[in-house]
């Protein structure tokens, strides 16, 4: 026997070691992992789970795995042998696939139930039996019996224990109670603990199922470090709507076979029973692959088990064939079937995650000033405004987001800069809504009507730009509803009503609302004005903040409109305590404004984004401003030019959603006064034209940024953020990777230069030795590249590198 086998030992025997990997389930050295797991890292693809500091750095040469091929439909599984060739009705497992037993995650355990005529399961190579059993006899029937009812055992994920534990699913928001987050096209993993008793092997796989009910291929999952038991794998929503998702786990026979197969043949230990167990099991998994997908691969390899005319190894390698072992990766023989409990889903449209802002005030553009004040300032208009427009799209922004257009008051109207008296021509904050001419539904006069707004949105619509509008909760002292409502006020002592602080800042000028009257009421009338502009073409809103408002208030609110408009979009402008922020996010909002304004060291900016794209990435999207109209930092009143081009780099490639506030294009830095974050001449308070033709601007770098972003999917998506050593502080690196269409790897690694001020070189480390080129899509330089990177960052001329490697997959 050993000398018929000898010369085909070795390839056998490496396919033997390859095959039992696979089994296992084991991730491959180029497989993404749990940003949680202290694992092996993805090559150029990990999460921000870990930091610089983690040995394994990014290998960007390595192309990222696309998500595991899906496994189709959600069929039943079999156990029981059939005769060759035939089709027999396969027996489904204790917990259904698609659809788990009623009761899942309450405090009283499934009723589970066996097929209803369930069939002897095959030995496997652990089992005892004689040899020489003949070949795909069936196995003996046996009475199905239901098993009795055992209470529900719960872990931290409120799942019930299967028989195979399937236990801590991630992403969970709110123990389930909240939806996790994607959009469209997003791909994002699934992980959970998956393990048995013993030493037989597991799988595993996740489940989609769309807004219909309908349950969609199974994904399968692997091992994402060998001897954690935590599995994992990348799964794509395809279209919005509230998606589920569960964890099916089981017992793998014909993986525990490979594996004592792997150990017994080479040593010639029980061989032919070794062979005739695998035999069996082939025959049973054969009946769960279509006919039409290769059913015949199987049967063949089982046949070639039994071949007593080929040596034993040739009789094993069949069973290893690469078709094989994929036909049987589809559709694995499961027994001891047990699944998750089914999570929330809601997944979006892309806008909801990516998108390039640029925010301006209408009435300035087109404005007349006379620089001596003798003339009185003249307006300008939405007619004017949309004349700005194409410069708009020509730097390829996504978005243009308008404050509020509405009518201003005049009682307590600021005057510039915030002062408490306002001269007769001073035109007032857009935020102080309401005057006689109308409320939160009407047109400020000096804008023109309800007609020039509609102009506004078919022209921003023919350039592929979306109109956000503020929306703004509060109310001038001459708003309609102070006379109509005044329950919707908060009154002091004296009968007044009390003015908006926010300390040490005083808005006499604005007057909150008081939810704790008439709750019901101001819902009601706050949907109405949603609906009411997005039935004028606004599908995005930009929330004035939303934490001062109840939480309970914003989750009725936009319940109602995702009832119907799922496709509406809410930025929540929520500067305040991270406890608030996030839940907004879980609540309903779909983006949030960012601490990223206050974030300017290699540190803070690390320590930031880890948070960010850890476990919030499943239900809070961040939207970089690197400035609004109330927040100018100090970094960019004394960081010179090289400031703005730093932090408008940063913000494109590390949010997939971004903004700017005009004005930033063109430096503008004066602050109102030292160590205000104020701008002098605040265009909260007066008009302020600019002059648009200016050469030198910031115009051409956020032309490129933006039209990188488009470009590049690695840009699109925010989970899989990867920070690379550096050893200089003033030096920051990171990479993203992502798949494209055409199943192309896209790598963006970004190196920036934090000191606006000198010249910074430094030594980037990752992972691989290369050597491999890159390109960088700012200079259109080329570089090749290797595990230690020399970087020398000149902040007046090149303060960044953004550089790309694309190859395909391995």
């Amino acid at each position: 026997m050993h000398g018929d086998t000898r010369d085909q030992s070795t390839p056998v025997a490496e396919t033997l070691d390859a095959a039992v990997a696979e089994s296992a389930g084991r991730m491959d050295s180029d497989t993404r992992t749990d940003p949680a797991m202290p694992s092996p890292r993805v090559s150029g693809a990990v999460p921000t789970g870990s930091s610089e500091s983690h040995p394994a750095a990014a290998q960007p040469p390595a192309a990222p795995p696309s998500a595991a091929a899906p496994q189709p439909g959600a069929e039943e599984d079999r156990a029981a042998a059939p005769r060759r060739r035939t089709t027999t009705r396969r027996t489904t497992a204790t917990a259904s696939a698609a659809t788990p037993k009623a009761g899942a995650g309450t405090g009283t355990a499934p009723r589970r139930t066996t097929a209803a005529k369930a069939t002897a399961k095959a030995p496997t190579a652990g089992a005892a039996s004689a040899p020489g059993t003949p070949a795909r006899k069936p196995a003996a029937k046996s009475a199905a019996k239901r098993p009795t009812k055992t209470a529900a055992r719960k872990t931290e994920s409120d799942t019930v224990i299967g028989r195979i534990p399937v236990l801590d699913v991630s992403p969970l928001v709110d123990s389930g109670r909240r939806p996790a987050k994607a959009v469209v096209g997003e791909t994002f993993l699934v992980t959970a603990t998956v393990f048995r008793e013993g030493h037989d092997a597991v799988n595993a796989n996740v489940v989609l199922r769309d807004p219909r009910g309908r349950s969609g291929p199974r994904t399968p999952m692997r091992e994402l470090a060998e001897g954690t038991d935590r599995w994992g794998a990348y799964v794509t929503p395809t279209a919005p709507g509230r998606w589920s998702y569960l964890v099916e786990a089981w017992s793998d026979p014909i993986a525990t076979w490979r594996r004592a197969a792997a150990i017994k043949l080479p040593a010639g230990i029980d061989t032919a029973l070794v062979l005739e167990e695998g035999a069996r099991l082939l025959d049973q998994a054969a009946a769960g692959v279509p006919k039409k997908e290769g059913r015949a691969h199987v049967l063949a390899a089982a046949d070639a088990l039994r071949d007593p005319g080929l040596p034993p190894l040739s009789r094993l390698a069949a069973a290893l064939a690469p078709e094989v072992l994929d036909l049987l990766t589809r559709y694995p023989l499961r027994e001891l079937l047990s699944a998750s409990r089914p999570l929330p889903l809601q997944v979006d449209r892309e806008r909801a995650l990516f998108g390039s802002w640029y925010e301006f005030f209408p009435r300035s553009e087109g404005a007349v000033v006379d620089p001596s004040g003798v003339e009185p300032p003249r307006s300008g208009t939405l007619r004017t405004a949309a004349e700005r427009l194409p410069a708009i799209a020509a730097m390829g922004f996504d978005v243009v987001y308008l404050p509020p257009v509405h009518p201003i008051g005049r009682a307590f109207r600021k005057g510039p800069d915030n002062t408490l008296t306002a001269g007769p021509h001073d035109v007032g904050s857009p935020w102080a809504i309401g005057s006689p001419e109308g409320g939160h539904d009407a047109v400020h006069p000096d804008l023109g009507t309800i007609e020039d707004f509609d102009h506004f949105v078919t022209e921003a619509r023919a350039l592929n730009l979306e109109v956000a509008l503020d929306f703004a909760l509060q109310c001038s002292p001459d708003h309609p509803w102070v006379n109509k409502h005044p329950e919707w006020f908060h009154h002091r002592a004296d009968g007044t009503i009390a003015y908006a602080e926010n300390p040490p800042k005083k808005y006499q000028d604005i007057y909150p609302v008081n939810f704790d009257q008439d709750m019901d009421g101001i819902v009601k009338e706050t949907v109405r004005l949603l609906r009411f502009w997005m039935s004028h073409g606004v599908r995005i809103f930009r929330v004035d903040n939303p934490h001062t408002k109840p939480v309970v208030f914003w989750e009725t609110v936009l319940a109602d409109i995702a009832r119907t408009d799922p496709d509406v979009v809410f930025l929540a402008e929520a500067f305040t305590r991270p406890a608030m922020m996030h839940t907004l996010a879980k609540i309903g909002f779909h983006q949030s404004y960012t601490y990223f304004t206050w974030r300017t060291t290699k540190p803070e900016l690390t320590e930031y984004l880890t948070e960010l794209t850890g476990d919030a990435a499943a239900y809070m999207r961040p939207n970089f401003f690197a400035n609004t109209p109330d927040i100018l930092h100090e970094y960019l009143q004394h960081g010179g030019r090289a400031a703005f081009a730093i932090r408008a780099v940063l913000a494109a490639t590390l949010s997939p959603s971004y903004g700017i506030y005009a004005g930033y294009e063109l430096y503008e830095n004066e602050p109102a006064h030292p160590g205000s974050e104020e701008y002098l001449h605040s265009e909260k308070y007066e008009l302020r034209p600019r002059d648009w033709n200016r050469t030198d601007t910031l115009a051409p770098l956020l032309t490129v940024l933006n039209r990188l972003r488009r470009r590049h999917p690695a840009l699109q998506q925010l989970r899989d953020l990867r920070f690379h050593p550096t050893d200089n502080d003033r030096v920051i690196a990171y990479s993203k990777t992502a798949t494209t269409p055409e199943g192309l790897t896209d790598q963006v690694i970004t190196v920036v230069n934090l000191d606006p001020h000198h010249v910074q070189e430094a030594t980037v480390t990752l992972d691989g030795d290369g050597p491999y080129a890159v390109h960088d899509e700012l200079t259109g330089a080329v570089y090749t590249w290797g595990r230690h990177n020399y970087v020398r960052l000149d902040p007046s001329a090149e303060p960044a590198h953004l550089l790309t490697v694309r190859r395909n997959p391995a």
